[in-house]
C-alpha cells in the first residue's frame, strides 16, 4: 500500500511518502503534487520526505522528475529528504540526486534563510568512487 500525506508547513509544502513508489502507485504521487502545484499562487518550495519509502522503480523516478519539472517551470523548488540507503542508491544510479537536492531530514530541507536558500547544507553524498 502506498500513501502520500500532504500538508502545508509555513510557506512550503511537505509530501510524506509511505510504501513503495512503483508503476501502480506513481500516479498517486503525481496527482498529489499536481494538486499542490496547480494551487500555487507564487513560486514556492515542495519537500518530499522519503523516510517511509521502501522501494522506488523507474516509474517512481519518472514521477519525481515530472514533479521537479512542473515546479521548476513555475519558479518553484523541489527537495528530497530522508532518503533510505536502498532508495538513495537508485537515485544516484539514475542521476536524480544530481537533478534534485537531497537532505538528511525533512526539517533540514524545509529550513531556509531570508533569501530562500537552504540554511543547512544538503546531505553529503555517500557515492563511493567506482560505484555505479
Amino acid at each position: 500500500m502506498f500513501v502520500v500525506e500532504v500538508r502545508q508547513t509555513g510557506q512550503a509544502w511537505l509530501l510524506t511518502l509511505h510504501g513503495e513508489l512503483d508503476f501502480s502507485s506513481a500516479v498517486q504521487l503525481r496527482e498529489a503534487a499536481d494538486r499542490v502545484v496547480s494551487g500555487l499562487l507564487r513560486p514556492g518550495l515542495m519537500v518530499i520526505d522519503c523516510a517511509g519509502l521502501g522501494f522506488c522503480d523507474s516509474s517512481g523516478i519518472s514521477s519525481l522528475i515530472a514533479v521537479h519539472q512542473w515546479l521548476s517551470a513555475g519558479g518553484s523548488t523541489l527537495r528530497l529528504a530522508a532518503v533510505p540507503q536502498s532508495v538513495a542508491r537508485i537515485f544516484r544510479l539514475t542521476g536524480l540526486d544530481q537533478l534534485v537536492r537531497v537532505y538528511s531530514t525533512a526539517s533540514d530541507a524545509l529550513a531556509v534563510d531570508g533569501r530562500g536558500v537552504a540554511a543547512s547544507s544538503p546531505a553529503a553524498s555517500t557515492h563511493a568512487a567506482g560505484e555505479g
